[in-house]
């Protein structure tokens, strides 16, 4: 079985989208959903340099858009399952066909908008912890008083708390870990500091008509597959301040009998993850429309 992930925040860097946009029909449709949102997707996704792309504001469209049109030049159908990290979710979503593209869009950029503010109000960030026993990794963040923002598997925890916390963090790495890294964020995402996005996106839930999964859902809350949209969304909205179970969601994919991963725009961080963590299944990192050859191969392969 075939699963289709989408990559979260972090994974953006300048000028990312610029060959997506020469895709039949690309342009155009990046334009329709800037007008729809009220942000220049195309000026972000190809001038923008790293620090505007940084502010989650204009990081969360631009990955979601990202992540749709590299879908759209995949044959979905080949797909037994669906899953996205973080603001993924929301690409998974609109994959799935519980939300229109349009609905996905005006969603990510509600969140974004509410995180950002969150994220304003005390200085905060992320970063992930490399390697150690995960017992002893969570005894350390909770000594410190972080949070394990993500629990991605494979030997990778994501902590976030503010920037003091951070800061001691690098300063003493927890017991046989191997590295801290700084992440690309703008603010202590999956925790308590973001409460006040969780009551923002409630309300544009509620104009929302979400429809049943088309096709096997795996949520980031615990790693099961969600049965109905109204659920799905649910958990969109929760999420933001609740920590992020990509390890559950990995097991998952094991449970289901995974033979194969695609990662979409800009691919290569939850590609890498399984690597270490599904041993032996074959995976393709959609960084530009080249590697949409090495999918087409993949599907192919597995669908023979």
């Amino acid at each position: 079985m075939l699963v289709l992930v989408a990559p979260g925040q972090g994974a953006q860097t300048p000028g990312f989208l610029t060959p997506w946009l020469g895709l039949p029909g690309a342009a155009d449709r990046v334009a329709a959903w800037s007008d729809v949102i009220d942000l220049d997707l195309a000026h972000y996704g190809t001038h923008a340099d790293a620090d505007e792309i940084r502010d989650t504001a204009v990081a969360q469209p631009l990955l979601v858009a990202a992540g749709l049109l590299a879908a759209s030049a995949l044959d979905i159908g080949a797909f037994g399952a669906v899953a996205g990290h973080s603001v993924g979710e929301i690409t998974a979503a609109a994959i799935a066909g519980v939300l229109s593209e349009t609905d996905a869009l005006l969603l990510v950029r509600k969140r974004g908008l509410a995180m950002a503010d969150a994220a304003a109000v005390t200085e905060t960030g992320m970063a992930a912890v490399l390697g150690g026993d995960q017992d002893v990794v969570l005894a350390h963040l909770e000594k410190l008083g972080l949070t394990p923002a993500n629990i991605n598997g494979a030997g990778q925890i994501v902590a976030a708390g503010t920037a003091e916390q951070i800061a001691a963090l690098v300063a003493e790495k927890p017991e046989g870990s191997t590295k801290v890294v700084a992440l690309k964020v703008a603010g202590a995402f999956h925790t308590h500091h973001m409460a006040p996005a969780v009551t923002t996106l409630e309300k544009a839930a509620a104009d929302l008509a979400p429809a049943a999964p088309a096709l096997r859902y795996v949520s980031n809350k615990d790693g099961r597959i969600v049965e109905t949209g109204a659920d799905v969304v649910a958990r969109l909205v929760g999420q933001v301040a609740n920590p992020v179970r990509w390890d559950l969601c990995m097991e998952t994919f094991a449970e289901l009998g995974v033979t194969g991963i695609v990662e979409l725009s800009p691919g290569g961080t939850l590609t890498g993850l399984a690597k270490r963590a599904l041993k032996g299944v074959p995976g393709v990192a959609l960084k530009t429309p080249d590697d949409l050859v090495k999918a087409a191969a993949l599907v192919a392969e597995q669908t023979a």
